[in-house]
């Protein structure tokens, strides 16, 4: 029988109509859409060749950061309490659940430009309430990267070497990004036995992260050699090795920086120990700036050999991981100063606002049509409750 105009969906159906199918298939993923967006705010700030226009442009993008970071979390609240069943079937999905990471690295971003717009305008309170957000990140972070890393690692079935991707980086990813700017929180904090603390807390996250994403790489690289590239939906991908290499190379020269700081006239260690500890950032960063180098030749030839390839969410995997890469570099170029590596950092910068704007042109027209509101670990859900009713019905 053909339904009455108009007429309410009922049971199951209601729940693929309007805001309820928006809030029921609201993935993680779309949180990678605020580390898109913080990145852009982070590397308007930084850029070396400053301008006033620049510094309110990264303003702006902040705003917007926060704006879609609160709705992202409403959102996704909204989701696990309405339908707290998907909750499991997310966490148990090997690709969905990776996503979880997007949240506290795209916190991250906030903290960071908090910490380069508001702190030096509003001073002292502005600087505590920067360190309790980061101890939050904090708390997300290592329990994104130990949970989900043990996840992975204890789920029933066997994970062939031909279905590995980059995305297995991201849970990784988190602890690293949250040292990066848990090194910047430290040197802002007026408290020197705060700021060391925070520093070396940022030191233990940094080398939490970074030795298991060198060995993902080489997981990684090994299923590139021999199962190839991967699918053409996946293919964005291939970026994401430039974020932990990115990403660790700013953070371990930014903790090298501190750490001469806060060590200098200190009797802690050996009064060498922090421009020896500045030294080996400097020189650890650049060693992770040439690694990353090959993977950013390695995505740029694999997005030009596969294309064109299909708009999804992925497709945030341009953004932050190159926009990462960008800091690192520039920051490099501050402290090396070099001309090269503040002129190339600045080129990859634009390249990251054109890529930003063209993914969340897509983005936008996507989430107008509807077409990107779809979560593939729903129908595991489907699945379970179809062998639900069975076996209600076989008991019965």
């Amino acid at each position: 029988m053909a339904k009455k105009k108009g007429a309410v969906p009922k049971g199951p159906e209601k729940y693929n109509v309007g805001w309820r199918r928006v809030v029921r298939n609201f993935s993680p993923s779309w949180f990678a859409m605020t580390m898109g967006t913080g990145i852009v705010s982070i590397l308007f700030n930084s850029i070396p060749f400053q301008s006033p226009a620049l510094y309110y442009i990264s303003i702006v993008f902040f705003v917007l950061n926060v704006i879609i970071f609160a709705l992202a979390f409403i959102t996704s609240v909204l989701r696990y309490v309405l339908y707290p069943e998907i909750w499991k079937v997310m966490i148990q999905d090997p690709t969905n659940s990776l996503f979880l990471a997007t949240i506290p690295m795209g916190f991250a971003t906030l903290i960071e430009m908090w910490v380069l717009v508001c702190v030096p305008r509003w001073g002292v309170w502005a600087t505590s309430f920067a360190w309790a957000l980061w101890i939050v990140d904090v708390i997300a972070a290592a329990s994104v990267t130990l949970s989900l890393s043990f996840i992975l690692m204890s789920q029933r079935y066997i994970t062939s070497l031909d279905r590995i991707t980059a995305l297995q980086l991201l849970p990784i990813a988190a602890t690293i990004v949250a040292a990066g700017a848990g090194a910047e929180v430290a040197h802002i904090l007026p408290d020197k036995t705060h700021a060391l603390g925070t520093l070396l807390a940022s030191f233990v996250l940094w080398g939490m992260g970074t030795p298991l994403a060198i060995a993902v790489l080489v997981m990684y690289y090994q299923r590139l050699a021999v199962h190839k590239l991967p699918p053409r939906e996946a293919i964005v991908s291939c970026f994401l090795p430039l974020g932990p290499l990115g990403f660790g190379g700013f953070g371990i020269i930014y903790i090298g920086k501190v750490a001469r700081q806060l060590l200098d006239g200190s009797d802690i260690l050996d009064p060498i120990a922090g421009p020896m500890m500045y030294v080996l950032g400097v020189l650890i960063s650049l060693l992770m700036w040439s690694f990353g180098l090959i993977w950013l030749v390695f995505a740029f030839a694999t997005v030009i050999y596969s294309s064109p390839f299909p708009f999804n969410m992925g497709w945030w995997g341009f953004t932050f991981p190159l926009g990462v890469y960008a800091a690192n570099t520039m920051e490099l170029g501050k402290e090396l100063d070099l001309m090269f590596f503040k002129v190339f950092g600045t080129i990859l910068s634009g390249a990251v606002l054109l890529l930003w704007a063209l993914v969340v042109s897509h983005t936008v027209l996507g989430a107008w049509r509807g077409s990107l509101f779809y979560a593939p670990c729903l129908q595991n859900l489907s699945l379970k409750e179809d062998e639900t009713s069975e076996a209600n019905r076989l008991r019965a």
